[in-house]
């Protein structure tokens, strides 16, 4: 980020490192465009955010972005040649994992001088940013009831509890059809029993049918779940059917509500947020102002005591060597490789998804000619701190700093793991325009580009394209972004929840057969 960590951005074009042989178009650029400061005129036509030659490329040779290998050239490709995937070929190369040889210890700043905000202090000792009550499903077969439950908590209903921020069913396509033991059993129970325990639920109903394989009663032991006066279970077939079931529910959540409607925020440190991070819809300034952007704020929050969770496996492959660099640990490095050799030796062999080469529509048109090119500008979402710690999906979040859990890049799923392991914010960066809320917690929306940003200004909460726009710099953006965050964090809302996004994306990972 040589160009933009502390300058204003000005110029046709961004050069990101020295060692560079492409350079990024900051507007479109014409055909016969003069570019004095690389020594060439474009020979294409080429949009905002993709890639042009800075100099002559020879066959077979590695393109380089940020120094990093995002593929290799197709042909040989003249200066000021449009370079993208019709030049450029994706395939394998060795990477030199350098175990732990780039870790630095962050210094954690004194407690007294740590950023606070106004969350809800739970007896289990979390912290939440929000306070809803949650109606969750063990089965696909009680998605409706659960529905139903939180239906009837409109706002006309809730307004004597206007310290609840809402009553959410959370129903799922799964818990029937599936193994009855083993990972993707272990999986949804541990999904389900982490939103449970979230610290933004003030109280949890949970609603099976009876004879489903995902049994209430396995769940609960699983998971160390007990009934109280915050959790109270159904079961379909015992309580008498669906409306005597919603009947039910909607009577205990209405024996909730009053002790719910009792918390209050108090002053709590920033060591307490647990921030998960996302990326969808990306394009080619993703790299260059909103992940790094949010990269640099997490660093501050690292700083301040608290958690940053990168995810979406396969929007890090490639670029995972840069992050094993940074490992506290060569055993915590080891981990992150054993997932990915995992998704490719295991999960994915043979199979038209992304961490095999090709990306989504949306990024090809946005700048990114493959996997390569997009895990190198996710993979920055993460800041510059050490890698302290890998989980798999949906697993307890207890090591503070930054850390890393397996999910897909499927965004819904890798929020819920994120949310399921104890995240209580989303921090969503997007170049395209994703449309995103993960309810029970705030999700906030970082937008790539002022162009976007401005069509679309009713999902999106913050403009890191003003970094393009010369406009604001890197660590004011970031200064930006983590200052939003303690604002959101003590109540105020996102633009998602503005418009009541969150209700159907809980999406628990399915990786067992359906039978």
């Amino acid at each position: 980020m040589l160009e933009l960590s502390e300058k204003r951005v000005t110029g046709p074009i961004i050069r990101l490192h020295p060692n560079d042989n492409v350079v990024v178009a900051r507007i479109d650029v014409a055909i016969g465009t003069a570019v004095p400061s690389e020594g060439f005129s474009s020979r294409s036509q080429v949009p905002a955010g993709h890639k042009i030659a800075a100099r002559a490329i020879r066959q077979g040779e590695a393109i380089l972005k940020y120094n990093v290998c995002i593929g290799f050239a197709a042909v040989d490709i003249a200066a000021g040649t449009y370079v993208h995937s019709h030049n450029v070929t994706f395939r394998e190369y060795d990477r030199d994992y350098a175990w732990s040889q780039d870790y630095v210890e962050t210094p954690v700043l004194p407690q007294e001088e740590q950023a606070t905000f106004m969350g809800y202090v739970r007896a289990e000792g979390e912290q939440g940013t929000r306070n809803y009550i949650g109606i969750l499903s063990t089965v696909n077969c009680s998605a409706t009831v659960v529905h139903k439950v939180a239906e009837h908590f409109n706002a006309g209903r809730l307004q004597e509890f206007p310290h609840i921020d809402g009553v959410v069913a959370l129903s799922h396509g799964l818990g029937c059809g599936m193994e009855m033991s083993g990972e993707p059993m272990e999986l949804l129970r541990r999904t389900i029993g982490g939103y449970a325990k979230h610290p933004n639920f003030a109280a949890v109903l949970i609603i099976g049918l009876g004879c489903e394989r995902n049994q209430l009663s396995g769940l609960m032991a699983q998971e160390g779940l007990e009934a109280n006066p915050r959790l109270s279970t159904f079961i379909m077939q015992d309580t008498g059917g669906t409306r005597r079931t919603v009947e039910a529910a909607v009577a205990a959540v209405q024996k909730m509500l009053p002790a719910a409607n009792d918390v209050r925020r108090q002053p709590v440190s920033a060591s307490h947020l647990k921030i998960g991070l996302q990326c969808g819809g990306s394009d080619g300034f993703s790299s260059i102002t909103a992940n790094p952007a949010l990269g640099a704020a997490m660093d501050i929050l690292v700083r301040h005591g608290g958690t940053a969770i990168l995810s979406e496996t396969p929007e890090i492959y490639g670029v995972e060597h840069t992050l094993t660099r940074r490992a506290v640990s060569r055993a915590v490095g080891e981990k992150l490789i054993e997932r990915i050799r995992w998704w490719k030796e295991e999960y994915s062999t043979g199979r038209d998804v992304q961490i095999n080469g090709a990306v989504s529509p949306g990024n090809q048109v946005g700048g990114l000619a493959n996997i390569f090119e997009k895990s190198l500008g996710s993979s920055m979402k993460g800041g510059t701190t050490g890698l302290m710690e890998v989980y798999r999906y949906a697993e307890p979040v207890k090591q503070h700093g930054f850390v890393f859990m397996d999910t897909p890049g499927f965004d819904p799923c890798s929020a819920t793991g994120q949310i399921a392991g104890g995240a209580n914010m989303i921090l969503f960066t997007t170049g395209r325009g994703s449309m995103f809320g993960a309810k029970p917690v705030p999700s906030i929306k970082l937008a790539t580009n002022t162009p976007m940003f401005r069509k679309l200004e009713e999902d999106m909460d913050f403009n890191c394209g003003e970094i393009l726009d010369g406009t604001r710099t890197m660590p004011e953006t970031a200064e930006g972004i983590f200052q939003l965050m303690l604002k959101v964090a003590s109540g105020g809302r996102s633009k998602s929840e503005l418009l009541d996004l969150g209700n159907h994306e809980f999406v628990p990972w399915n990786i067992g057969v359906v039978s």
